[in-house]
């Protein structure tokens, strides 16, 4: 039998060391029966079913200083952290010590940390790492804090299922502010336009569409072969939902474990319609439909590339990030007005994710502190939910009156009383659009309503998150179990490796599954043994 290797890294998956750090024991020996059950692809999230809270725990210590590792989707530090820090310690009364590793670096960074002996206190982990490391036992059981908080109690909870889908055999492990969002197809209506096509219904259309994106000029550069139509931040993901960022070529296919329709555990990388998808895929990569550096690129790249009119279809996250790409392509001089396209007829939806939660670490020291006095302010209903939403008054919104300078053209002029956002620090032709919580996604209202800044929501981020949630289903539940976390990383590992070797031309797709298959047999095996009995 093939055993998981020890390494650090494998394609920002870096848990084995840490699940073999943690075999013998921690504080919190994580959940250990059955994993909950995964919502096949269409069915609907119905979430758990709630308890009538205790009464609010009346004397909780309330910690000097917390550590806190987190993403890019907390302002960085050049797009102004430490103000945001700053009025978050005055807010709560606390000493916040922020470790921020590089976005498309973090959870190598992540298992580097864990790995070690210096823990953070809190973590930001979202799908498979933060079911990973709840059941390797690195994560704080917080289900009473919860059920107990004042939050839960206090009648501003618009959806209970953001913080139900995340239970782990019952037992609550993060804190979600928001629901989990997810991708959806832009297309630049100017190529559209340009090209004469309408917009895609089904995949023969798609693929036409691609066709006519990659053999044309469609920027205007006098070279048609310096455009392709397709980028995307690696050809598989390395974490739940894995086919989102090329779910056109995916369709039905779902490389990991889920169940068929008889409700047994299978394995969806060695599915039929698996063979079809990595068909499709190098099929498109072979005719240069997709970004040869796919395989390398991460989300900045693909940004990057699509600002610069590399491309002209791009998955990307639905919501705010409409806005934030329509913004950044008119700041490079390029048509910004985007196609929010359907899903295709075999895509069927697109896929929601997992929400990524606020874990509190089995060695923090107080973790009914850290709860009540960091976690569950996040929605507090006034200044500190402000502060996670949009910032600080004055270096990222701003309610008076002024004219904002973005470029020599574009200057925006707002009344007082006039909630906007402000320019980036970083970038500052663009205008920010929130902070960590996204208005449009946030499972908490505002105390009486209040929110300061839903009506200065960006349209076009509104659209694109409204058109998104109504073409969306739950992607499956991330499982885990001991067996699962001893393999994963091998197996995702080599997953990667697969799909790269077929999609870019080293071998066929028979020949790709017979390696999987050789390669995996006796892991997925054990695997499904451990789900199915």
């Amino acid at each position: 039998m093939r055993k998981s290797t020890q390494k650090f890294l494998s394609l920002g998956l870096s848990l084995a060391l840490v699940f073999s750090l943690t075999a013998c024991g921690s504080k919190n020996d994580g959940p250990k029966t059955e994993p909950t059950t995964a919502p096949t692809k269409g069915a609907e999230n119905n979430g758990g079913a709630t308890t009538t809270p205790e009464a609010p725990v009346s004397e909780v210590e309330k910690p000097s200083v917390i550590t806190v590792m987190m993403d890019g989707t907390v302002f960085t530090e050049p797009n102004g952290r430490d103000q945001f820090e700053a009025a978050l310690e005055a807010e709560l009364g606390l000493d916040i010590q922020f470790t921020q590793p590089d976005h498309s670096g973090y959870y190598d960074a992540v298992g580097l940390t864990f790995a070690g002996s210096n823990w953070p206190d809190v973590v930001l982990l979202g799908g498979s790492y933060y079911t990973n490391y709840a059941s390797a036992g690195l994560l704080a059981d917080i289900t009473e804090y919860w059920d107990n908080s004042e939050l839960k109690a206090s009648g501003r909870i618009t959806n209970i299922d953001a913080m139900e889908s995340i239970k782990i055999d019952g037992k609550l492990y993060g804190f979600t502010p928001a629901r989990g969002n997810g991708c959806v197809t832009y297309v630049k209506k100017a190529w559209l336009d340009k090209a004469g096509l309408s917009v895609p219904t089904n995949y023969d259309e798609y693929l036409n569409m691609l066709k006519v994106f990659t053999e044309s000029d469609m920027n205007d550069s006098g070279d048609p072969t310096n455009t392709y139509a397709v980028s995307a931040a690696g050809l598989i993901g390395n974490e739940a939902p894995y086919t989102n960022y090329l779910p056109e070529f995916y369709q039905d296919a779902y490389p990991d474990f889920m169940k068929d329709n008889s409700g047994k555990w299978i394995d969806g990388f060695s599915t039929d319609a698996m063979k079809s998808a990595l068909q499709r895929l190098k099929d498109a990569y072979s005719a240069g439909y997709i970004d040869k550096e796919s395989i390398t690129n991460g989300t900045k790249d693909c940004r990057n590339k699509y600002f610069d009119d590399k491309f002209g279809v791009f998955t990307y996250w639905a919501g705010t990030w409409a806005a934030n790409l329509k913004s950044s392509l008119e700041s490079n001089g390029k048509d910004g007005e985007l196609v929010v396209l359907p899903p295709i007829a075999e895509l069927g939806n697109y896929l929601e994710r997992q929400a990524p939660a606020w874990c509190i670490t089995t060695k923090a020291a107080n973790p009914a502190g850290i709860f009540k006095y960091f976690l569950e302010p996040m929605l507090d209903g006034g200044a500190v939910q402000t502060l996670w939403t949009y910032g600080v008054k004055g270096v990222h919104w701003d309610d008076k009156a002024e004219t904002v300078k973005l470029t020599e053209e574009k200057q925006l002029t707002y009344t007082e009383g006039q909630f906007h956002m402000l320019p980036s620090l970083e970038k500052p032709d663009t205008l920010l659009t929130k902070n960590h919580i996204d208005p449009m996604l946030s499972f908490a209202t505002f105390a009486d309503n209040a929110d300061p800044g839903i009506a200065a929501v960006n349209p076009v981020a509104k659209d694109a998150a409204e058109k998104f949630n109504s073409w969306a289903v739950p992607a499956n539940v991330v499982v885990s179990n001991d067996t699962i976390n001893e393999y994963n990383a091998d197996l995702v590992d080599l997953r990667t490796q697969i799909v790269t070797k077929v999609v870019t031309g080293s071998m066929s797709v028979e020949d790709g599954m017979n390696e999987y298959t050789s390669q995996s047999a006796d892991m997925v095996q054990e695997i499904l043994d451990s789900l199915n009995n």
